[in-house]
């Protein structure tokens, strides 16, 4: 992890820096205002932690400056108790706040549940799959085409996700069986085509200019690579 302290508090510079590299991350200092912006355009910083009152450029002037660039987690160490400063500050865009004099123990506590909440959320950005137009959350089990929601059926909502997973895979029909079903294929092609049809017709629904799904006769069926009018 590369860790960014921006505070001009010689003392508390030397502490994080050394508590940092202890932990095993790489740390970089800033003394002042100036010096901690360019320091954030000019490298890549999993997390900073940022002072309020710093020479030349203020702490909250750094904030939003960064948020039209940057999403890197910003821990506001601060002096300032009050809780509407800290809700100012939340609003602007830090992830966290935390009160000086602090405890180094605390201090990493925060670091680590931020980067506890930046990885579940890039594992989340994971669960949505997207073809052209179409788009379909896993973790909600919610699929839109051109910004509108469609009502698809479980085996339905499996079939498609099992096309988007595997985009460029022609499924047969005993394909599909048994990956959605679960079960042995028993040559029962009128099940798969019945909801390969539904599901045509749902997608046809919010997209009547363009199908989706590519059959490949006596072969089986994928997404279309390029959408067919």
């Amino acid at each position: 992890m590369k860790i960014l302290v921006i505070d001009d508090d010689p003392a508390i510079c030397q502490l994080l820096k050394k508590v940092v590299e202890e932990i095993g991350w790489q740390v970089t200092l800033a003394i002042d205002g100036l010096e901690g912006i360019k320091e954030i355009k000019k490298d890549k910083y999993d997390l900073v932690f940022l002072d309020l009152n710093l020479p030349y450029k203020s702490g909250d002037s750094i904030l939003i400056e960064l948020r039209k660039f940057s999403n890197v987690p910003v821990i506001i160490i601060s002096a300032k108790e009050l809780v509407s400063t800290k809700v100012d500050l939340l609003k602007l865009g830090a992830d966290d706040y935390i009160t000086k004099p602090f405890d180094i123990d605390e201090l990493v506590a925060r670091a680590e549940a931020v980067f506890r909440r930046e990885a579940s959320s890039k594992k989340m950005e994971n669960t949505i799959l997207q073809h052209q137009q179409l788009k379909m959350d896993l973790e909600a089990k919610s699929v839109s085409l051109n910004n509108q929601q469609i009502q698809l059926t479980n085996k339905e909502f499996l079939i498609l996700q099992l096309f988007m997973k595997h985009p460029n895979k022609v499924f047969s029909k005993q394909n599909i069986f048994e990956s959605v079903w679960g079960e042995n294929y028993y040559d029962d092609w009128h099940t798969v085509n019945v909801h390969i049809n539904s599901l045509r017709v749902k997608l046809s629904k919010a997209d009547p200019e363009k199908d989706y799904i590519q059959t490949l006769w006596n072969v089986g069926y994928r997404l279309a690579k390029e959408v067919e009018n």
